[in-house]
């Protein structure tokens, strides 16, 4: 059986973590070509939102929104883009992408055409993950 990316993407990359909340953990993208694009990752490894009962989803769906509304505070996006797919990595994981007018590819979507990624310095990184958990 192959191991799930999604499962250990947190202690692969720990210096990607944001935050542990109740049901999911929240890490930066190491590709930052979208500043503050962060992926909030379901702690289980479950595939799909109608597994979870009512109230575990409401849960989830709101620390879905909590991670948005400080990524938002921190970089002060045009709009919040949020992706939910599963195709490619089937664990529970939402895409949390700020999008700015100024971005090349706006308003398409991210997937709209390849980019170079934006891999910053470690500093870098952590000055991003402490904005966002300041606001979150």
């Amino acid at each position: 059986m192959t191991l799930c990316p999604m499962c250990t993407k947190w202690l692969d990359e720990p210096e990607f973590l944001v935050a542990e909340l109740e049901f999911t953990r929240v890490l930066l993208n190491r590709d930052q070509f979208f500043t503050g694009y962060c992926f909030v990752v379901a702690k289980d490894h479950v595939t799909e939102l109608f597994h979870l009962e009512s109230a575990q989803r409401g849960i989830l769906m709101e620390e879905v929104n909590a991670v948005a509304a400080a990524v938002a505070a921190a970089f002060r996006p045009d709009k919040v883009n949020y992706e939910l797919l599963g195709n490619m990595v089937p664990h529970m994981h939402w895409h949390v992408v700020p999008r700015f007018r100024s971005d090349p590819l706006w308003p398409r979507p991210l997937w709209a055409e390849p980019h170079e990624e934006l891999i910053l310095t470690v500093e870098e990184y952590a000055l991003r993950i402490a904005v966002i958990k300041a606001n979150l």
